[in-house]
C-alpha cells in the first residue's frame, strides 16, 4: 500500500506540478449554468486562471476580477471593489449566480467576503480560497460546500428515484457523463455538482457565450435536499455530503475512493442493483466489463514490465495507481499535489508530496510518467515514455473527452499505457 515517504521541505516549488485553490473554485463556479465567477485579488490571478482554462479546454472562458492592488488592499479592504465589480458584470450580462472566491492577497489582508455578500442584492455564492493553503482539489471542494451550504433549500422528504453525484475535481467533463449516464441506466434521475459534463466538454454552441453555458442550474441545487442518495467520489469531497446530510438527515450516502478500474466500477453496479432490486446490469454494462476483463489480459504483459511515475492530485493518484495494479502494473512512485489522507492508501511503493524537480532526482524508480503536459520537457530528458493525464494538457486538443473511468474507460486506459509502454521499450532497443 502506498505511504507517504517523504514530504517536501523546499522553500518554493523548483517545476511545480501544484495548483492553487482560487483556480479550484474557479473551475467550480464553471459547473453551475449562467454562473460569473469572480476572483477576489489581482487582476494577474484571474489573467492567469482565464488563459489557463482556456488553453486547456480550448474553450473562451468567462472570469470576472475585483482587481484589488496592494494600495486598495490595505486602505479600503477590497469591500468596494467588490460591489463596484458586481455593478459592472449585472451592467453587461444577467448571470444566474456569482460566485466570489478570494486569493492570497485579501486573505491575508482579512476581508470580510461574508459580510460583503450580505451587502449585495444580487445571488451570489462566497469562498474563502486563499492560495496559500490548499490547491486546486480543496478548492474545488469548498466550493461545492459553499453552493450547497448557501443554496440548498432545507427538505425532510427524499425523493428515492434522484441521484446525486459529487465529482472531485480531476474528472474530465465526459467522465462525470458517462458516470451520470452509468447511473441513470439503473432508472434515476442524475445531477452533478459541480457539472462540467455539459458545461466544458467541447460542445459547439450557437455562439460565443459571455457567461458559463451548461453545467446545474441554480434552481436545481436549490431543491438538491430531498435526493435520495449522494454518490460521491474522491476524499476530497465528504465534507460536501456532510453539508447537504444537514440540510436534510434523511439522504443516504455512499462514497468511493474513485471508479476506475474493474473492482470499482463493481462495487457501483453492485449499489445501483442493490437500490432497485434488479439481479443483474443491462447487457450493454454486462459487455463492457468483459471487454475491460480482457483489455486486462491483454495489457498486463506489457503493464507488468514498466514501472509507473503517476503525478497529480491525490484523488486522481488513488485511480489511476488502482487500475494500474488491478492490470499487473507497478507504480513505483507517487508524487502528489498535496498532503491528504488518501496518500495513505495508494497502491504505490513510494509515495512523496513534491514537484517534478523530486521526479528527476528520483529518475531510476520509473520508466514511464502519467502526469500532466509538464512532464513532456521531463520524459525527453531522462528518455522516458509519457501517458499525459491532469491539468493542464495544453499540448493535446480534446483531452475533455478523455475517458479513464468505469468498464469502457478502463479500458481505454489501460490499452493507452500498455501501447506507451510498448513503444518505449521499442525505442530503447533501437
Amino acid at each position: 500500500m502506498g505511504r507517504v515517504t517523504h514530504k517536501t521541505t523546499k522553500p518554493l516549488q523548483v517545476n511545480p506540478i501544484k495548483l492553487s485553490q482560487p483556480m479550484g473554485a474557479t473551475l467550480a463556479f464553471l459547473g453551475v449554468d449562467g454562473c460569473m465567477p469572480l476572483m477576489h485579488g489581482g487582476q494577474g490571478c484571474t489573467s492567469l486562471t482565464k488563459v489557463y482554462y482556456t488553453r486547456h479546454f480550448s474553450e473562451p472562458i468567462a472570469i470576472q476580477t475585483s482587481a484589488v492592488t496592494d494600495a486598495i488592499a490595505v486602505l479600503d479592504g477590497g469591500d468596494y471593489s467588490i460591489v463596484e465589480s458586481v455593478k459592472n458584470i449585472c451592467r453587461k450580462v444577467t448571470p444566474s449566480l456569482i460566485g466570489l472566491h478570494t486569493t492570497g492577497l485579501p486573505e491575508t489582508k482579512g476581508d470580510d467576503i461574508r459580510g460583503v455578500a450580505a451587502q449585495i442584492d444580487y445571488p451570489l455564492v462566497y469562498v474563502n480560497s486563499p492560495d496559500y493553503e490548499g490547491g486546486f482539489e480543496s478548492g474545488w471542494a469548498l466550493t461545492c460546500k459553499a453552493l450547497i451550504e448557501q443554496l440548498v433549500e432545507p427538505a425532510e422528504q427524499v425523493n428515492d428515484n434522484k441521484v446525486l453525484l459529487l465529482p472531485h475535481i480531476s474528472l474530465q467533463p465526459l467522465e462525470v457523463e458517462k458516470i451520470k449516464d452509468f447511473i441513470a441506466n439503473f432508472g434515476f434521475n442524475v445531477l452533478a455538482l459541480p457539472d462540467l459534463s455539459t458545461s466544458l466538454d467541447g460542445h459547439l454552441g450557437e455562439k460565443q457565450a459571455a457567461l458559463s453555458s451548461g453545467g446545474i442550474r441554480v434552481e436545481e441545487i436549490k431543491g438538491l435536499a430531498d435526493v435520495g442518495l449522494v454518490i460521491s467520489v474522491g476524499e476530497s469531497m465528504q465534507d460536501c455530503v456532510a453539508a447537504l446530510q444537514r440540510k436534510n438527515p434523511a439522504i443516504r450516502h455512499h462514497h468511493f475512493v474513485h471508479l476506475q478500474g474493474l473492482e470499482a466500477t463493481d462495487a457501483l453496479c453492485e449499489l445501483l442493483l442493490s437500490e432497485v432490486g434488479f439481479s443483474k446490469p443491462a447487457p450493454a454494462v454486462i459487455r463492457w466489463r468483459q471487454r475491460l476483463q480482457d483489455a486486462m489480459l491483454d495489457s498486463h504483459f506489457s503493464l507488468g514490465q514498466t514501472r509507473f511515475l503517476v503525478a497529480g492530485e491525490p484523488d486522481h493518484l488513488a485511480g489511476i495507481c488502482r487500475s494500474l495494479y488491478e492490470a499487473g502494473g507497478k507504480v513505483t512512485l507517487a508524487i502528489s499535489t498535496v498532503n491528504s489522507p488518501q496518500l495513505e492508501r495508494l497502491k504505490a511503493d513510494n509515495v512523496i508530496v513534491g514537484d517534478l524537480e523530486d521526479a528527476e532526482r528520483l529518475a531510476d524508480e520509473y520508466d514511464l510518467i502519467i502526469g500532466n503536459c509538464h512532464c513532456e520537457a521531463l520524459t525527453q530528458k531522462l528518455g522516458k515514455g509519457l501517458v499525459v493525464r491532469g491539468f493542464p494538457n495544453w499540448e493535446q486538443v480534446g483531452n475533455q473527452l478523455k475517458n479513464d473511468v468505469l468498464y469502457e474507460g478502463g479500458a481505454y486506459f489501460l490499452f493507452e499505457c500498455a501501447n506507451a509502454a510498448t513503444l518505449l521499450r521499442g525505442h530503447r532497443a533501437s
